[in-house]
């Protein structure tokens, strides 16, 4: 009998769309993307977990008090993009 092989999804995957400046929305409230971690070790950290491969730093705009804090939940059908994150221009162009 041949061992199962299951694929993980990819970090990209379980992240989704949350970039700095993305706005998106869930049962859970509506939350600004302030930072994205992918360094495994502060997230790891942040999140208080061993396995964390990322986590995220949101603040909830729904409420006028809200702080600062890290997630680490994979995007789901539940969740939906308000505001697709900032790109950010290059400080100049190259010369022609």
């Amino acid at each position: 009998m041949m061992p199962t092989t299951i694929s993980l999804p990819s970090t990209d995957q379980e992240i989704g769309p949350r970039r700095p400046g993305a706005v998106y929305q869930n049962v859970d409230g509506r939350f600004e993307v302030l930072a994205l971690i992918t360094n495994p070790r502060e997230a790891a950290k942040l999140l208080g977990r061993g396995g964390a491969r990322w986590a995220v730093i949101v603040r909830d705009t729904l409420r006028p008090d809200g702080q600062p804090f890290a997630v680490g939940s994979v995007w789901t059908d539940s969740d939906y993009l308000i505001r697709p994150a900032k790109t950010v221009a290059p400080a100049f162009a190259p010369a022609a």
